[in-house]
């Protein structure tokens, strides 16, 4: 098969949409329904960020605010709404992909699936050029839930393996947030504001142009090479605040073509209540 591109632009969904080719087009949304209700893609149909693509524990001590849930109860969300190994998957949220669309496109991505694709600039980009878009609630056709999926095939690092990278320079800690968050100047969503040691701050916005889509990937690529000295993401852990919008920089990091770094699910929501060392505010 040949690979497609993970970033799929506004103008080719529309061709797909006027071609009648058959996809299954999702809006994957973090800050409730409410949107989608009022307006969304024509034929898009919904999973939430807390509903459907988290197990959200009671204590975000116990793997974050946005824990992956078992890969087995993904296979019967994402089953129910048509999609199997052989479907062609578009993702779009109203984040330039940072919400929960990155995250969704991680998820069927690290189960094995292929045909995946996340809309450039989102809804706002698929508005804009005239794609048709309503209220109405399109009626999925379940398909069988996918025995074969049983554990996440993309790399991911726990609290303790990050634990270890922070005391050592063989492997270097991402924390995608935005500057303010990593220097503990603000912290809107967790307990505590700063960092975890020896990481460094890449935020997720370097990965956008001034228009709101992903840079050139040949210019991605340069830049993450450029970021660390003899590359090798299986070194690379790379986290947020919970677990989703650092899907974002792994997405970049496919559109890139580079291989794929560690994801780090529990991210500063878990760490910064783990009780481990932490860079604080000043």
């Amino acid at each position: 098969m040949v690979a497609i591109s993970p970033i799929i632009q506004p103008e080719e969904l529309l061709r797909l949409k006027q071609s009648n080719e058959g996809f299954i087009l999702i809006d994957a949304d973090g800050g409730g329904k409410e949107r989608y209700l009022a307006k969304h893609l024509d034929g898009a149909h919904y999973l939430d960020l807390e509903q459907d693509l988290s197990a959200v524990e009671k204590d975000p001590a116990n793997g974050g605010r946005h824990p992956l849930p078992p890969p087995s109860v993904f296979a019967k969300t994402i089953s129910e709404l048509g999609i199997n190994a052989d479907s062609k998957v578009v993702i779009y949220d109203d984040k330039n992909g940072a919400n929960a669309a990155a995250r969704l496109w991680w998820m069927l991505r690290a189960i094995g699936y292929e045909k995946v694709q996340v809309l450039n600039k989102g809804f706002k980009g698929a508005e804009e050029i005239g794609f048709p878009t309503n209220a109405e609630i399109p009626t999925p056709i379940p398909v069988a839930i996918d025995p074969f999926v049983n554990e996440w095939k993309w790399p991911t690092k726990d609290i303790l393996a990050v634990k270890d990278a922070s005391r050592t320079t063989h492997q270097t800690i991402v924390d995608v947030r935005a500057k303010e968050r990593f220097d503990g100047i603000v912290e809107p969503l967790d307990l505590i504001a700063g960092h975890i040691p020896n990481a460094i701050n890449i935020p997720l916005t370097d990965n956008l142009d001034g228009t709101g889509g992903f840079k050139d990937p040949n210019l991605l690529r340069e830049k993450y090479e450029n970021a660390f000295e003899n590359f090798n993401s299986e070194n690379i852990i790379v986290h947020c605040g919970s677990g989703v919008t650092a899907c974002h920089t792994l997405l970049a990091f496919d559109y890139a073509g580079l291989p794929m770094p560690n994801l780090y699910v529990g991210s500063w929501s878990e760490w910064s209540r783990s009780g481990n060392e932490m860079v604080l505010k000043q």
